[in-house]
């Protein structure tokens, strides 16, 4: 498990990060993972929305998975946060940013995993975001 940081500054340790995002492959029963996770500025994220999603602006997370775990291969895969939109997305809805990064790398790995949500307001009412939400409350217990 690889954690970066280019340019930006993030409110737990790259040790948690990996603790986080293990966990949640531990709580999928994917045993063997290859993911990367790096936090990046809000610029370079724009450019990676424009360029691999066709989307323009600001997004908080985005996950690559380029193999799904077999029974014998691991899940491999790369998550983008951009911590600067984290932080304006908390600071709107009143949460610490500590959770929000959490949260954050829970959404990328279950992405990683396979796991998808409609856009939009639903997005908060289906599978991954219940899957999502249940492992946050585990993994930010001081929220």
């Amino acid at each position: 498990m690889g954690v970066s940081l280019e340019g930006v500054r993030i409110p737990i340790s790259r040790r948690r990060v990996a603790d986080i995002a293990r966990s949640v492959f531990r709580a999928e029963r994917a045993m063997h993972a290859l993911v990367s996770v790096a936090f990046i500025t809000n610029p370079a994220m724009r450019a990676l929305n424009r360029a691999h999603l066709r989307r323009h602006g600001d997004t908080d997370v985005i996950a690559f998975a380029y193999r799904q775990a077999g029974r014998r291969s691991p899940v491999v895969g790369d998550v983008y946060i951009a911590p600067g939109v984290a932080r304006a997305f908390a600071r709107a809805n009143g949460i610490h940013v500590r959770e929000e990064v959490i949260r954050l790398v829970v959404h990328g790995a279950l992405h990683v995993l396979g796991y998808d949500h409609v856009a939009g307001p639903a997005r908060t009412r289906g599978l991954m975001w219940e899957r999502q939400e249940r492992l946050v409350r585990r993994l930010a217990p001081h929220r």
